[in-house]
């Protein structure tokens, strides 16, 4: 009797373990701190104008920095003719609109964007081969941004902030230290780009490079070695 006691448990359990295995399990469910990403494929951009509406000295006579912005969103062509302007590609050997030491091309851009027509709020990495944005992360990042960049307003009211980023190691593996100016250089004359361009769209800007290191490379995601340099609000001017 205790060995066909002992054989009806073992029989029991079996069951239970069998019936354990179909069982769905819910989703886990992830921590507060878990970051959110924006999935698909990298968002193609439309094709930069190649003929502007204003001339170069028209563009220098009224470029000034804008810190106040209009509650409207940035049309995503708009967006595409800064970034192209930034660090386009200009012709088939690969050069780009902004001169780099041994073209090397340290910079690389990226977008907080909030408010941009046909782009959903996220922050976004552009690949200037293919002129295209490659998903970072999701949700609306000026808000954090803007903290990073010690609360200033420009950075959370404009509807799409360029960030402007830079791997110093591709420039200084070839100058040494001195390549730290070159790389410094660059980005200033895509940041002029970026100013020229948004004065021929009718745009404003302001090249920002008051903001804490850490907090900003932590919304903007970089890619190991890389740095932030410059934050640049767009939007039309209020």
């Amino acid at each position: 009797m205790a060995r066909g006691l002992l054989i009806g448990i073992l029989g029991l359990l079996l069951v239970l373990v069998v019936m354990g295995a179909y069982m769905v399990m819910p989703p886990a469910t992830p921590g507060a701190g878990s970051p959110a990403t924006l999935s698909g494929a990298p968002v193609t951009l439309p094709p930069p104008d190649l003929e502007g509406g204003i001339a170069v000295e028209a563009a220098l006579q009224g470029r000034r920095s804008v810190r106040q912005y209009a509650t409207r969103p940035l049309p995503l062509s708009a967006l595409s003719q800064l970034l192209w302007a930034a660090q386009g590609v200009t012709g088939p050997q690969g050069y780009r609109t902004a001169p780099s030491a041994g073209a090397l091309y340290p910079l690389e851009i990226l977008v907080a964007a909030g408010d941009v027509e046909g782009l959903a709020a996220g922050v976004y990495r552009y690949r200037p081969g293919s002129h295209s944005l490659v998903p970072v992360s999701a949700g609306d990042p000026r808000g954090a941004l803007s903290s990073a960049a010690l609360n200033q307003t420009a950075v959370r009211d404009a509807p799409a902030v360029i960030i402007i980023a830079a791997v110093p190691e591709r420039t200084t593996a070839r100058y040494g230290e001195r390549g730290m100016r070159y790389v410094y250089m660059e980005a200033g004359h895509a940041s002029q780009n970026v100013y020229l361009q948004a004065e021929s769209l009718g745009l404003g800007t302001v090249a920002i490079g008051a903001f804490l290191d850490s907090e900003t490379a932590a919304v903007a995601g970089p890619e190991e070695g890389e740095a932030p340099l410059y934050l640049m609000p767009v939007g039309y001017p209020a």
